[in-house]
């Protein structure tokens, strides 16, 4: 086999055992992981999986990180064709209700699941959910700064109670959705959406 092919080849298992990892995660939350299961679902042996990844916690840092490729390819990155201020906000704020509504990760919103895991502990895998939940506060940020600064949101606009209040309508949908499996969810958060940003 050639180093250019075995290379390849590594790069894909590493890809599976990430993707079956998420899709655990979503569901069962990053403590679900362990390597023992995923070797067995995946046809590998433990060592060979370990071998990837070198600690269970690496493993849930990559999986962290592989959840933040996944949100920004379905959300953020859905709408780059948006014009900058409310209807990018606007139009990001959809993509991330279709995200959930979509049930592109079987178990809902991951960060959502993980950052209730892990918020009352300490280490890298706490700090690694709080580092990507802060850079999406500071992404709306800037989309609700520019709505204000275009005029479209009026001057004196709460920008942190803005944040606050559009994450709150996701883990409300989240919940919806997961918990009680109301269909009618989805069309409740957009009409909340809505309210909020007609109402300023």
């Amino acid at each position: 086999m050639s180093p250019r092919r075995s290379v390849a080849d590594t790069l894909e298992t590493r890809q599976r055992i990430l993707d079956r990892s998420l899709a655990i995660a979503s569901a069962e939350g990053l403590e679900g992981l362990t390597i023992g299961r995923l070797a067995g679902e995946l046809g590998m042996s433990k060592a060979g999986l370990l071998g990837h990844f070198g600690t269970k916690e690496a493993l849930q840092l990559a999986v962290v990180d592989q959840a933040a490729e996944v949100f920004q390819r379905e959300v953020p990155g859905r709408v780059k064709q948006a014009p900058s201020g409310l209807p990018r906000l606007k139009a990001v704020c959809e993509a991330w209700v279709s995200y959930l509504e979509r049930e592109v990760l079987p178990g809902g919103c991951f960060f959502t699941a993980a950052t209730t895991e892990f918020d009352g502990r300490s280490g890298r895998v706490r700090d690694a959910l709080a580092g990507m939940n802060a850079l999406w506060r500071r992404d709306l940020r800037i989309h609700i700064r520019r709505a204000v600064s275009f005029g479209e949101l009026p001057e004196d606009t709460d920008v942190d109670q803005l944040i606050y209040e559009v994450v709150g309508i996701m883990l409300a949908l989240n919940h919806f959705l997961q918990l009680e499996h109301d269909s009618a969810a989805p069309a409740r958060a957009r009409r909340a959406l809505d309210r909020l940003f007609t109402a300023r």
